[in-house]
């Protein structure tokens, strides 16, 4: 390794340490979080800075883990990238975020890139699926981890959670606060969590003693699309609750709402799904299902350190259980 300032051998001097274990310590490798803490302190007094290209060439690694989604802009995603960095930084990688595009070929050509080696590993949330791109995640020369659908008949190691049974939690949380005229809000139907919630939805509407029973699918599922898919929901008859198939959708229909002169929860109680920190803060606050993604991307991180070590590793399956979490927009406490 080299240095512009400093040498690896006096960090390990000015922090009392071996030069294996400054070494592991820089890397984040079988060091204590003391040892880490201490060579870094000494490493940024010397402005040490490691030969990033070296030790790639030399541990044949990039250090890098790739983090692909559809949207980078959709704030789950960056709940799950926050977290999925927390857990990869301390061990020497960086996350390098991509767009995957919204359909399974775009997907799938990214996931084919994966053999020009420019990172390590790749943990993808692909919004949808197919043959085509499954096949190629299993054929992958660096480990891949699924966060989404569940992967546990196909040997891909893979983070899911159950948003069938979220939107069955909040349907049965507005039945229970005295509504009966409840609308869905889907997102396209042909993508993983669009499916998943139609038959959530679906399955718990047949149990449910209502007086009107409806459901609209927007374009995607963006504040945008909410806002477009809520308005044709709403002009087909009045409702009293509306379940949207995530947050964005969810503020969106709060719009459309207000937008006919009704308050929320007054007149129409709203549900969201994911739990994200911009419905949190919004006005009224978002009853939501919280499906785990911080613990989702965590649990994503925690497994490619376990394959990027030991490519073999029998593949692993996580679920995520999901939590509803009510607030005003259904007439929970401020």
């Amino acid at each position: 390794m080299t240095s512009t300032r400093a040498t690896l051998l006096q960090v390990a001097e000015r922090a009392g340490v071996s030069l294996a274990s400054t070494s592991r310590a820089l890397h984040g490798t079988g060091a204590s979080k003391a040892m880490v803490e201490r060579v870094r302190a000494a490493a940024a007094e010397l402005g040490y800075s490691a030969d990033a290209i070296g030790r790639s060439l030399r541990l044949k690694r990039t250090f890098q883990v790739a983090f692909a989604v559809a949207d980078i802009g959709n704030p789950v995603y960056v709940e799950m990238m926050r977290a999925i960095h927390a857990v990869l930084e301390p061990h020497g990688y960086r996350v390098v975020v991509m767009t995957t595009g919204d359909t399974a070929t775009s997907t799938t050509e990214l996931v084919r890139s994966l053999n020009s080696g420019f990172v390590d590993g790749m943990i993808v949330s692909p919004l949808r699926t197919d043959d085509r791109l499954i096949r190629e995640i299993q054929q992958a020369p660096v480990p891949v981890v699924v966060i989404g659908r569940a992967m546990d008949d196909r040997g891909i190691s893979s983070v899911s959670t159950d948003s069938a049974g979220g939107i069955g939690a909040a349907v049965r949380h507005l039945h229970a606060i005295g509504r009966r005229r409840i609308g869905f809000l889907n997102g396209p139907v042909d993508t993983t969590p669009g499916a998943s919630r139609q038959r959530g939805f679906d399955a718990v509407a047949g149990e449910i003693t209502a007086d009107r029973v409806d459901k609209e699918t927007a374009a995607d599922f963006t504040v945008t699309a909410g806002l477009e898919a809520a308005r044709r929901l709403l002009a087909r008859g009045r409702l009293d609750a509306l379940v949207a198939a995530n947050d964005l959708l969810a503020i969106g229909a709060i719009r459309a709402v207000r937008e006919l002169g009704l308050s929320v929860p007054e007149d129409v109680a709203i549900t969201g799904m994911d739990d994200t920190e911009l419905g949190r803060v919004f006005q009224p606050s978002l009853t939501s299902v919280s499906l785990g993604s911080t613990e989702r991307g965590r649990a994503a991180a925690r497994i490619m350190l376990q394959l990027a070590d030991d490519p073999d590793h029998e593949a692993q399956q996580i679920t995520v259980g999901p939590e509803l979490m009510v607030r005003e927009s259904t007439g929970g406490a401020r």
